[in-house]
């Protein structure tokens, strides 16, 4: 055979194993699995309104999503310096850097180095009979340890490294989604705390009034002690409320700090009331009417799907792992001994060491990390799975809240003004000398009490707003 023609065999050869290694892999091909849930959300009939504009809070920035100004400057605060987010977002550096790392290994690594070396050898080891010097200079550029990925090894592990990129960038997504959910609740809470807190301040001014003008009754006559002593529970028991919603109050505060990683400053913190917050622009709606597909773009199925990539690739890797590799090693240069002729001709000089691994007999560890593959990719099939029946679930939940909550608003609504009513008639006839102090007192806890599930009722409609930010996958 000419040696011509055994050169283009040989490069023909080279080329194809190439080829081979550059398209072939042994993973299964990736199919989404099915969801397990219904195609439409059970309560978006009910909750669809003839809104002047619908909401999709995937597609909608917090900064739109979330309109009191001084909201949107505690989030992004809290975007700023919160450090959980940093550590998610310095995680996803760290997946970045592993990707590239394993990415790397799909091409052979090229170095050039030079050494020289002398050597003396004594008149009683030399030749000659003499001490004789030597240089030895050599200049090298290779290759070591370069797999050729035939069988798609290499190629399945940088697959799996970029799944785990993808997926710590989807958790650092969802990170930041529910951060900006508890800034936003923690800051309603907090204004809910001084919406009591100032119901239970007013509560307790006109309960101490009452309960002067009762003392002065009782010292005329026109009131029994009984009467003094019920005025003065009243009293107390609002002093209990002032100081519980206090400490709730200061509580908040210090929550909504921690959030932000940095103290809460003065000028943002929020009126007292939720009803003057403005969680979400007037005249816009949640648009509920959206199939349940759009679970499948949340952060946290996001994260699950890239993690069943990771796993076929995993048993890619696992499969090729069976198959023979072929590792080259390469080096070329020139060496002399002397500096001056070191690049001259005929100082040249190459090898080239190809070797081939065949696994033989391994006690069956090999089968058993494929099997091992295989299961952990049928788990992730299931916590896919999971991940979005929970999604599903927790739209579910919000939604069912959403489209009952305009009729508990306007429930509670006449709640609160039927109290009051029933109080000042109460307090009318009692003066009038035809009812009970006991009414009176009765009645009046009651206003307050319908008070306080009234501005507990404003916080969870606010705050269910929030949650549908969160659940339906909200924007950046």
């Amino acid at each position: 055979m000419a040696p011509g023609y055994r050169r283009h065999a040989a490069a023909a050869l080279a080329a194809a194993l190439l080829a081979l290694a550059g398209c072939t892999t042994l993973a299964p091909a990736y199919q989404q699995p099915e969801s397990a849930v219904p195609s439409t959300f059970p309560a978006a009939a009910a909750t669809a309104t003839a809104a002047q504009q619908r909401l999709m809070p995937a597609e909608t920035p917090w900064q739109d999503y979330f309109t009191d100004a001084r909201l949107r400057k505690l989030i992004a605060i809290a975007l700023e310096n919160n450090r959980d987010l940093r550590v998610a977002v310095l995680q996803i550096e760290k997946a970045r850097a592993a990707y590239r790392i394993q990415r790397a290994a799909l091409l052979p690594t090229l170095s050039a180095g030079g050494s020289g070396t002398a050597t003396r050898t004594p008149a009683g080891l030399s030749s000659s009979g003499a001490a004789t010097v030597s240089h030895e200079y050599t200049a090298t550029l290779g290759t070591s340890s370069y797999e050729l990925d035939l069988f798609g090894r290499v190629r399945s592990l940088k697959d799996a490294a970029l799944a785990s990129y993808l997926n710590t960038e989807a958790a650092r997504r969802a990170a930041q989604i529910t951060l900006v959910a508890n800034v936003a609740s923690a800051y309603l809470a907090w204004a809910s705390d001084r919406a009591l807190e100032r119901l239970a301040q007013g509560t307790l001014a006109s309960q101490q009034a009452s309960y002067e003008i009762t003392r002065g009754s009782a010292a005329l006559g026109t009131a029994s002690a009984v009467d003094v002593k019920q005025a003065e529970q009243s009293v107390a028991a609002a002093q209990g409320d002032v100081a519980r919603y206090a400490a709730q109050v200061a509580q908040d505060e210090n929550a909504l700090a921690l959030l932000l990683g940095a103290p809460v400053p003065v000028e943002l913190a929020p009126p007292a009331g939720v009803e003057a917050v403005t969680a979400v622009a007037a005249g816009k709606e949640i648009d509920a009417g959206l199939p349940s597909t759009v679970l499948l773009a949340r952060p946290d199925v996001v994260e699950a799907e890239q993690t069943l990539r990771g796993a076929d690739a995993d048993i890619g890797a696992a499969r090729a792992a069976l198959f023979p590799t072929i590792t080259l090693t390469a080096a070329g240069g020139t060496a002399s001994a002397g500096l001056s002729s070191l690049f001259k001709a005929g100082t040249g000089y190459w090898s080239f060491a190809p070797s081939v691994n065949l696994p033989i007999f391994d006690g069956g560890a090999l089968r058993a990390s494929l099997e091992s593959a295989k299961v952990a990719q049928r788990i992730a099939v299931a916590q896919y799975q999971k991940a979005v029946q929970n999604a599903f679930k927790e739209v579910a939940d919000a939604l069912a809240v959403r489209a009952t909550m305009a009729d508990r608003r306007t429930a509670q609504q006449r709640l609160v003004a039927s109290a009051q009513a029933a109080y000042e008639l109460s307090l009318a006839r009692y003066r009038a000398g035809v009812e009970s102090y006991t009414t009176v007192l009765t009645s009046q806890r009651s206003w307050y009490s319908a008070q306080q599930d009234d501005i507990s009722l404003q916080l969870a409609w606010q705050d269910n707003l929030v949650t549908l930010y969160q659940v339906l996958g909200g924007g950046a």
